[in-house]
């Protein structure tokens, strides 16, 4: 079964993108496994997991184990759903597929089409060439 291609801004953030990234390879990890896998901050971390959890995309487990609280992260279905939409959204921009497929650019060599409007040169900008780094 394919996934539908669905751009996702929740998930697009690079921390949350990585968050889903990790837990779409397990059932569920603990907080401090997600931490040291993006390498940032407990605070940091908490942030991202709050904008997921209130998506409704990750559920957050806390157990107590040897009088400490663990907590645990996993994807919800819905999650999981938005991640592998959000990745076949990404895979088919970096593959061009609606642009190959645009009967408007087939039969145009690359470089001979027109610019998409907004896309051009800046107003008032002139073709110049850059001196060479020394």
């Amino acid at each position: 079964m394919t996934t539908a291609a669905r751009f996702d801004e929740i998930v697009h953030a690079p921390n949350r993108l990585q968050i889903c990234a990790i837990l779409s390879a397990v059932s569920s990890a603990d907080f401090a496994t997600v931490r040291e896998g993006l390498g940032v901050a407990d605070s940091v971390l908490s942030k991202h997991v709050r904008v997921l959890h209130e998506a409704g995309y990750l559920d957050v487990h806390k157990s107590t184990c040897a009088s400490r609280v663990r907590t645990s992260l996993s994807l919800t279905r819905a999650g999981r759903a938005a991640y592998d939409g959000h990745l076949a959204a990404l895979r088919a921009i970096v593959s061009n597929e609606a642009f190959a497929a645009s009967p408007r650019r087939q039969g145009v060599p690359a470089g001979q089409g027109s610019a998409p409007a907004g896309l051009g040169p800046a107003r008032g900008a002139k073709n110049r060439q850059t001196a060479p780094l020394r």
